[in-house]
Formats: structure tokens, sequence, C-alpha cells
């Protein structure tokens, strides 16, 4: 039985049919903690096509939270084409770890999607990350944080996403930047600001003006960074919205940062124009 035939087999084992189109996953296992993947196919999936990947990170401070915290958002990417995957990940409240365990899992997710792309349809060329506060950080820190590698995951596989969606994140964890007292001196390993290198993927940053975490001068100076090393970087600020600005119950910006995040990825090629999808 050759490798392949094999994790196929394991897929089906280590798998739970939600609803139609969607699965959970098995994707990593740590002493007795085990971690899933939901994933969320489009409807009438092609199955001999590589479709992009939309990785989402719940946020929570690497404290707590839960994987459906992007669930409409899920819901929505999955009708326009996108394979989506709302990710557990450890946090202090439910297994007792530190922020460095949070990040050591998410580049595990980016790892296992890539390695098995082809079981999961998607392009493993097209994985976007995504997530909202801690775990808009996550998504970053994918991308642009030395080390954090959990010693089980193949290293030879890239955890660095091909592009970037992200809700007022916590991208600052240096003095003076969100969560410095349970980081330390590892912030300039751990903080995306302080790692922006050349080849960063191309970044959608989302942010409310009254935002009590994350000031817009940080965002500005991120933007800054990142044009200066060659990486886009697409800044959008929304008038007096405080954190968590784009989650569901305040739908007006739900709509407006989906909106913003559909065109992100339409100007990349990683979806069409049309048709369009009534947002709900």
């Amino acid at each position: 039985m050759n490798i392949k035939s094999l994790f196929s087999i394991l897929l089906f084992v280590f798998s739970i049919q939600l609803t139609s189109g969607q699965e959970l996953i098995l994707y990593k296992e740590v002493d007795t903690t085990k971690l899933y993947l939901e994933v969320h196919y489009p409807d009438n999936i092609d199955e001999s096509k590589g479709y992009p990947a939309l990785v989402f990170f719940f946020g929570g401070g690497w404290v707590g939270g839960s994987r459906a915290h992007f669930e409409h958002q899920a819901a929505y990417f999955t009708k326009r084409g996108l394979v989506c995957f709302l990710v557990d990940y450890r946090t202090r409240n439910i297994h007792g770890t530190t922020p460095f365990e949070s990040l050591k899992d998410a580049k595990s997710t980016i790892r296992f999607l890539r390695k098995n792309a082809e079981d999961f349809h998607i392009d493993p060329h097209k994985i976007i990350a995504s997530g909202g506060s801690a775990g808009g950080h996550l998504a970053a820190a994918t991308a642009l944080s030395q080390g954090f590698d959990e010693g089980t995951d193949p290293m030879d596989i890239s955890p660095i996403p091909n592009a970037l969606i992200l809700f007022n994140p916590v991208i600052d964890n240096g003095p003076g930047g969100y969560g410095y007292e349970r980081i330390g001196e590892a912030y300039t390993r751990f903080s995306p600001l302080h790692n922006i290198r050349e080849g960063a993927p191309p970044t959608l940053f989302m942010l409310g003006t009254k935002d009590s975490l994350i000031p817009v001068v940080t965002a500005e100076y991120y933007k800054m960074v990142m044009e200066k090393v060659g990486s886009r970087c697409d800044l959008e600020l929304y008038e007096d919205q405080p954190h968590g600005f784009f989650n569901y119950r305040n739908f007006e910006y739900y709509k407006k940062t989906l909106e913003a995040s559909d065109k992100f990825l339409q100007s990349l090629g990683y979806l069409s124009e049309l048709p369009e999808v009534d947002i709900e």
C-alpha cells in the first residue's frame, strides 16, 4: 500500500461528516490533545480541480475561543468557490498552554493542508490564512514569525500561506504591544511586525479607527514596512469602529469586510468577479 492510499484511509477513519459539504478532520495530536479542522466545501465540487483554500483562526487572546467564530464568513466564501477551514488550536483556558503553542498549531495547520492538498481538492499554492485579533496574529505569524515549529511537523513543507486576510490582528507583540507580558523577549521572533521581510505574502489588513488594542498608527507602520520590502499590504480603516467590529452581530461591517476580502481575492486571481453572491 502506498503512502497516498494510506492517508486516504486514515482521512476516512478520522473524519466526521457534519452536514452536506462539511467534514471534521483530526489534523494533530499532542499527548492527549486532539485538534480538528472543520472543512467546508463548495456545492457541486469538481474533484479534478484544485480550489483556493481559506483558513480561519478564531480570536480570543490565545486564551479561549471557538473555531465557529468565522462560520458565517466560511459559508459565504464556499458559495464563492473556495474550500474553507475552521481550525482548532491550543488555548490557555482549555489546554493550559501559552501563545507559543497556539502558533505551533497554526503552522501545523498550514503544513497539514499543503501536504494533503490533493485529498482536500485545494491548490497548495493558493492557501489564504485569515483570522481576527489573536487569530489574525496567528495567520500573519505563520507567514512571518521565526521558529515556533512543532517538532513532529514535516519541516520540508512550508507553513507560509500565499495570502493573508487580517481582521484587526494583534501584530505588535513587543514592549507596548499586545501580549508582551506573556511573550516577553521572544517577541523578536514571535511578533509579525518585528519580522516583516522580503517575500511576505500579499495582505489585506482591516481595522476600526477606535480599536482599543491596535492603534491605527501601528497598522500604518505595518503597511509602510511591508511596502518597503516590496510586499503588498492593503489597509482598510473603518471609521469609529471598535475591536471586533467585523463580527456577524455587527452585520453592516461584517458585510463591508466580506466585500473588501472578496475584492482582494479577486485582485489576486483567486476569485472571479462574477457571479455575485448575496451576503447573509
